[in-house]
């Protein structure tokens, strides 16, 4: 079968391939290099490579896949062996993790995103239900690699098994402690952390630096505690199966899928469509985009989630823009599934621009939209689709 490997899987330029065509690539082989920005790419099928493209890596994958994997190099340097395993940020961003850790935080802190706030997405707190320890003890070695003074793993107390489970583990320790986020969406968003638990405000496009901290996803701290302890580079990824997929309505968590694996793949293994289904929609269903059957599972994808059809829609539409939510570009493609004409967009009033892109300016504190609603309405919207979180 074959398996498509992306090689722009990241912040930053297309890896660089390591392979040629006719290749035969083990199981965790190194097969794409960044120059510059990026991430190291790995195979995450055994197999012959049977086409090359600038983003991506074709590999007709053996009929039976080996459970070994080449391991990386183990070296006192945990930093490099970070960007050896081409971690980036699995909660979405897909930032080179290696770049993120290299800085001291003298008397700061690491926090570990458990947010988790997308509906329907539970891996990451599967995640910490069966591997708590593992996540306990990446989150050490990212401490000691920062020099950070306290660790401190952010969850919603909505988790009760969860909540228990990792509070017997850290109850003991002095450096790492458990911190209760509200039950609100975005309350994942780094800016809403650095607020709820450290009390600091950061304006929009500030990094979590400047609170001399770092916010780090679960699973990408997995990703750590593997790349150090089990010398594993990047091949699999924890993702929710969900919505019209028989059994799985209400989300399913399936952690270690192989890189590459397609969506209709997952839909198929875990209980096929349920009928009348419409879009794939990969990652979750504020900020996901839309997808079809042969995309596949790269580093940063977190969910595959099966949607309704869309209702067809005469009146002309208005969309209101979300920067926590669906933005312009998502909004316009589901007014088009529903056979809509768009005449006429505005942005929520809190999204501010920042270098040249717009963000939230008080994320999960939601303003009214009277006034926004009126604007389209005047210029003859007669129905709204809204992009926006809450309200």
């Amino acid at each position: 079968m074959l398996r498509k490997i992306m090689l722009n899987d990241h912040i930053g330029g297309p890896a660089l391939s390591q392979v040629k065509k006719g290749d035969y690539v083990k199981l965790g082989q190194l097969i794409g290099k960044p120059e510059g920005l990026g991430a190291n790419v790995h195979a995450s099928f055994q197999g012959t490579v049977t086409e090359l493209t600038d983003v991506s890596i074709i590999i007709e994958a053996d009929e039976k896949q080996p459970e070994e994997f080449m391991k990386l190099e183990n070296k006192e340097n945990k930093l490099e062996m970070i960007q050896d395993a081409g971690i980036i940020g699995a909660g979405g961003a897909g930032f080179p993790t290696h770049v993120k850790l290299n800085t001291t935080l003298e008397d700061g802190c690491i926090i570990v995103n458990a947010a988790e706030c997308e509906p329907i997405l539970s891996h990451n707190i599967a995640l910490l239900n069966v591997s708590g320890e593992k996540i306990i003890k990446g989150l050490k070695e990212i401490m000691t690699l920062t020099n950070a003074k306290k660790g401190i793993i952010a969850i919603k107390p909505k988790h009760k098994k969860t909540l228990i489970h990792l509070g017997k583990m850290v109850k003991d320790l002095e450096d790492i402690e458990l911190f209760y986020l509200p039950n609100i969406y975005p309350a994942g968003d780094e800016r809403v952390i650095i607020r709820e638990v450290l009390d600091v405000e950061l304006e929009p496009g500030q990094l979590p630096l400047v609170a001399n901290a770092i916010v780090t996803n679960v699973e990408t701290v997995k990703n750590i505690y593997n790349c150090i302890y089990e010398q594993k580079p990047v091949i699999t990824k924890d993702l929710t199966i969900g919505g019209r997929v028989n059994g799985c309505s209400d989300g399913k968590a399936i952690l270690d899928v192989p890189i590459g694996t397609t969506m209709i793949e997952l839909i198929n293994n875990n209980g096929g469509y349920q009928k009348n289904h419409g879009e794939i929609v990969i990652g979750g269903p504020f900020t996901g985009r839309s997808g079809s059957e042969e995309s596949v599972v790269g580093k940063t994808t977190g969910g595959c989630l099966v949607a309704m059809p869309f209702p067809q829609e005469t009146r002309k539409v208005g969309l209101l823009e979300c920067e926590c939510g669906a933005e312009k570009g998502r909004l316009t493609e589901i007014a088009e599934a529903m056979g809509a004409e768009v005449i006429a967009s505005e942005r929520c009033k809190r999204m501010t621009e920042v270098n040249g892109r717009y963000r939230c300016d008080l994320p999960g504190e939601c303003p009214g939209q009277t006034e926004t609603v009126l604007k389209l309405k005047k210029q003859g919207a007669e129905v709204i689709i809204a992009g926006a979180c809450e309200d």
